[in-house]
């Protein structure tokens, strides 16, 4: 511990490190896994192959995928692309998977009101299936967001900067105490992501917080008349 407050400044540049690399592969996995989770959700065929290809990328080990990226894309070893290509793979095979069961949430009743009132399926799935779908969602993208965290230490193995550094120089240098800071540091950003990811699904999710029967937010008409 008085280590960690002794170096609070370069903790905290690889804090932010960190944190970038492992936030922009979340948002990458959100733009890729919406569309096609969304897609695919009542093509069960499709959604059957996707999810298992889905399956296998998540399985291939992160130290590999971090080595063999640059032999792929041509990248430097040392670059934290690397990194971030690594975890998109991982977010995305996560995320096609959450998509696709969040939306499986949404009341059957409340789709079919959608439809009787001529909403699109492009509309109805932006304006009534996605927004109902959130809290199931927000709920795995902060497992995702964790994972993330998590998995970002392994790239000090290779080089990459983020608060895996301090687990690295702490086993050469045999200096435990630089050990426990990273793992203190990381414990608590992964602690402070995951509360931000909730209590902006709390503000996303107004209705979850309503003590009526009905949780579900009405479907209006153009006129304004509820459905």
């Amino acid at each position: 511990m008085r280590w960690l407050i002794d170096n609070f400044s370069t903790v905290l540049d690889y804090t932010r490190t960190h944190l970038y690399l492992a936030l922009v592969p979340l948002a990458v996995g959100l733009v890729i896994a919406l569309p096609v989770g969304t897609a695919i959700r009542n093509i069960r065929w499709l959604r059957r192959i996707t999810l298992t290809l889905a399956s296998i990328a998540f399985t291939i080990p992160s130290l590999a995928l971090f080595v063999t990226i640059p032999q792929i894309f041509g990248l430097k070893t040392l670059d934290p692309l690397n990194v971030i290509i690594a975890l998109s793979v991982y977010s995305t095979a996560l995320l096609v998977r959450a998509v696709p069961e969040a939306l499986d949430s949404v009341p059957a009743n409340v789709i079919d009101a959608s439809t009787a009132i001529g909403f699109t399926a492009v509309r109805r799935a932006l304006t009534v299936e996605l927004p109902l779908a959130l809290p199931v969602l927000i709920a795995n993208v902060r497992v995702i967001a964790v994972t993330n965290i998590s998995l970002v230490s392994v790239g000090s193995l290779i080089g990459i900067g983020g608060l895996g550094v301090l687990f690295k120089q702490g086993y050469d240098r045999n200096y435990p105490d630089q050990i426990v800071a990273g793992i203190i540091a990381i414990v608590v950003l992964a602690l402070a992501l995951d509360l931000i990811l909730y209590l902006l699904g709390r503000f996303l999710t107004p209705w979850t917080r309503t003590p009526s029967a009905s949780k579900v937010p009405a479907i209006v008409t153009a006129e304004g008349e509820p459905v």
